[in-house]
C-alpha cells in the first residue's frame, strides 16, 4: 500500500505509538494508540487469552518491553471507509491490527498476536 497518503501515515503513527510506546514504557503513547474497547488476544493451547486496554496500560507502566530502540516493521494492508488492517513485527511479537478512525484519530480496536521464537 502506498505510504504517500496522509491516512496511511496516520495509521502508521497509531501503530508506531503502540510499538514504541510498549518498548519505551510510554503510557501516553500506548493510551493514544488503543481504542477504549480494545480486544487483544493470543491463542495458547487452543484457548484465547485476552488482554484489555487497561491491562496493556498497566503492563506498559510497569516497563513494557524494556528494550531500548528496538527494530520493528509496520505494514498497512488495507484502508476502507474508516477501518484499516495492519501488521507490526517487533523483536518479540507479530501483531495483526484492526484500526478504526475516531474523532480523535486512528485507534487500534483489535489485535491478534503471536510471540516470535
Amino acid at each position: 500500500m502506498s505510504n504517500d497518503s496522509p491516512e496511511v501515515a496516520a495509521i502508521e503513527a497509531a501503530a508506531r505509538d503502540y510499538i514504541e510506546g510498549w518498548y519505551a514504557g510510554d503510557v501516553a503513547r500506548m493510551d493514544r494508540a488503543l481504542h477504549t474497547d480494545l480486544v487483544k488476544r493470543i491463542l495458547v493451547d487452543e484457548e484465547f487469552r485476552p488482554v484489555t486496554k487497561d491491562r496493556m496500560i498497566e503492563m506498559t507502566a510497569s516497563g513494557g518491553g524494556e528494550m531500548p530502540d528496538p527494530e520493528f516493521e509496520i505494514d498497512v494492508y488495507a484502508v476502507s471507509d474508516g477501518i484499516a488492517s495492519a501488521r507490526t513485527v517487533s523483536p518479540e511479537y507479530i501483531d495483526h491490527l484492526h484500526l478504526v478512525e475516531t474523532p480523535d484519530g486512528w485507534r487500534i480496536a483489535n489485535v491478534l498476536f503471536i510471540t516470535r521464537d
